[in-house]
């Protein structure tokens, strides 16, 4: 298998054009991976493993003064910064979907690259190669007003939570199934869906991009009670969040504080 070394970044990109520029290369990068014969688990390592050294070879060159917060680090591969005490972490996952990537022609897999400055998100951006697009900060997606028809509430197409199927009920609106958590958070932002409603599992790096996108599209973004999403914190587990169109946040919240998600 080969791979061409992607290009470098045009000089004096601010950090919002950065993220959507190391995304859509690292993206690249894993379509050249796809097409390299490779299948299963053999597939997934390589996209993961391409598409890690690829960006954190980026992040080292062209932002050297950063840290940065990665799955890598969480197995053990940490930066060369301390990440609790620097002002600026770059929070990312360079293949999210790994499931979705490893069976083409799927395209609900995404990179993820995020940037947390001062105790918030201030830029990111997510490309989903299989698009041909990638959602960024710097030029945030356009919401189309609601169309009035019943809620799209996207989940996991092989783990759907069942209080998820429960609120969809409620709300008398439809289950839209799909892979890779950033594919589904920007779903929201593309119109694809009206809300993504997550709780049992997920880390910073599954959401961090997805949420500064969504928030800069002008959608709601909690965790499930209500409560901020916060990032770069000690401990990087963030199992929970809801995304969705401002109008849907009061009944899903409402749902939850009542009803609960187990």
């Amino acid at each position: 298998m080969t791979t061409s070394t992607p290009a470098s970044p045009p000089v004096g990109l601010n950090d919002h054009d950065f993220a959507a520029w190391a995304a859509t290369e690292a993206g690249r990068l894993l379509v050249q991976v796809r097409a390299g014969g490779l299948e299963g688990k053999e597939l997934k390592d390589a996209g993961d493993m391409a598409a890690h050294e690829f960006l954190m070879g980026v992040l080292a060159s062209y932002r050297p003064d950063d840290a940065v917060l990665s799955e890598e680090e969480h197995r053990g591969t940490a930066g060369v910064h301390d990440r609790l005490t620097a002002r600026r972490v770059w929070i990312i996952d360079p293949l999210d979907g790994t499931r979705e990537f490893s069976e083409p022609p799927r395209d609900d897999w995404a990179v993820h690259v995020a940037l947390w400055e001062d105790g918030d998100l201030v830029a990111g951006a997510v490309a989903q190669p299989g698009l041909g697009q990638t959602f960024h900060t710097g030029r945030p997606p356009v919401v189309p007003p609601a169309s009035g028809g019943r809620p799209r509430i996207v989940a996991s197409r092989t783990r759907p939570p069942a209080f998820v199927q429960a609120l969809v009920e409620h709300l008398r609106g439809e289950l839209v199934p799909m892979g890779s958590a950033g594919a589904k958070v920007i779903s929201v932002a593309r119109d694809v869906s009206d809300a993504y409603v997550h709780a049992g599992g997920q880390y910073e790096w599954d959401s961090a991009a997805p949420v500064a996108v969504a928030r800069a599209a002008g959608l709601f973004t909690s965790r499930v009670d209500g409560s901020p999403l916060r990032y770069n914190q000690p401990d990087v587990l963030l199992p929970d969040l809801v995304v969705c169109r401002p109008e849907l946040a009061e009944p899903i919240l409402a749902f939850i504080a009542e009803h609960g998600t187990e």
